[in-house]
Parts: structure tokens; sequence; C-alpha cells
């Protein structure tokens, strides 16, 4: 079992690329500043904001997740979403996408949250 229990961490391809873009450009930035090198504040600055649109545009490919947990199965960050051509429901992203995705998106029922589980009082999760 790990550490975080037997639970969907969200772990995908548009995550992983994302964090390491915005990782990059954070790094670049400060090194940048230490440097008092201004463009490359700058640059570093832009490659944080180009690792959202990555994502984004990731997102909306496939290489993303829906909000809330996803089935065991699909938990493995290389599993591609095949319901992302339509669009999720309650994902802004997804919204701003466009309009023909936005009412894909409205038009399939929400998925029934999942009720939180509550152990008996003192009970310790591993």
């Amino acid at each position: 079992m790990s550490a975080h229990g037997d639970v969907d961490l969200g772990h995908t391809v548009a995550g992983w690329t994302g964090t390491a873009l915005a990782l990059l450009g954070s790094a670049g930035a400060g090194a940048a500043l230490c440097a008092a090198w201004i463009p490359g504040i700058w640059l570093g600055l832009g490659v944080v904001a180009a690792a959202g649109a990555v994502t984004w545009l990731l997102h909306l490919a496939g290489w993303g997740k829906p909000s809330g947990p996803r089935p065991r199965g699909q938990w493995d960050w290389r599993v591609r979403d095949t319901a992302a051509h339509g669009g999720h429901p309650d994902c802004l992203g997804c919204r701003i996408s466009g309009p023909r995705r936005a009412v894909a998106a409205a038009a399939r029922p929400a998925p029934r949250p999942v009720a939180p589980f509550h152990g008996r009082a003192g009970e310790r999760f591993e």
C-alpha cells in the first residue's frame, strides 16, 4: 500500500508535462533573477505561462483527466481519457475551449460524488 492509501492521485501526461515545464521556467526565472538578467526573467516567466497552455491543450487532447476519481484501471499516468473529445462536465478548461465542447459537456449528467469514508474514532489508515 502506498503512503497515500488506495486513491486516484490524478497522475497524467498533461499533469507531469505541465509540472516539469513550470519547474524549468521557475528555475530559469530564478537563476536569471540572481544573475540580474532581465530578459531571462521574462523568458522564464514565459515558459511558466506556456506550461499552463501546454497542460490545457494536452487535457483537451485526452492526456489529462476529468474531475473526480477515476476507475482503478485508469490510474496509470499513460492512460488516455477517451471522453475528453466531448468535454467534461463542470470543467472550466473544457467550457472555455469552445461552444461545441461546452454544449457537449453540459448535456451529459455529472457523475455522482463519492461519499467520504469516516472511520471509527481513533482508527488509523495506512
